[in-house]
């Protein structure tokens, strides 16, 4: 893989503007209008949101994400996707580089809803 260059220096408060969050995929349903996305019910403890993700080709048996924990950004506008609403967005690692994705996941079970920074 060819390493990308790095994105234009920002700040801290840009960071800072982003909710990224710790959830617990639920379920994995289709998305019966798209070839791509599946949509991920995601537990953050206090809520449970639906989360639309571009990994219908990408893995063979997404329903593996069944019961796992992964970071979600929490506090986007929800967006309408393929007849669908998405309240937020998976982080994954790897697809912008042509690489087969991973989750980015925390080392140890933490509590849904925990915050990430």
């Amino acid at each position: 893989m060819d390493v990308a260059p790095i994105k234009a220096v920002t700040t801290f408060d840009v960071i800072d503007q982003l909710d990224i969050r710790v959830g617990t995929i639920e379920q994995v349903l289709e998305v019966a209008k798209s070839d791509k996305l599946m949509k991920l019910v995601v537990n953050f403890g206090s809520m449970t949101r639906n989360i639309l993700a571009g990994i219908k080709q990408e893995r063979s048996n997404p329903q593996e994400l069944v019961g796992k924990q992964a970071l979600f950004i929490v506090n986007l506008a929800p967006k309408k996707m393929a007849g669908e609403v998405s309240e937020g967005m998976l982080f994954d690692i790897g697809f912008s580089d042509g690489i087969t994705p991973a989750l980015a996941v925390p080392e140890v079970a933490v509590p849904n809803g925990a915050r990430a920074g």
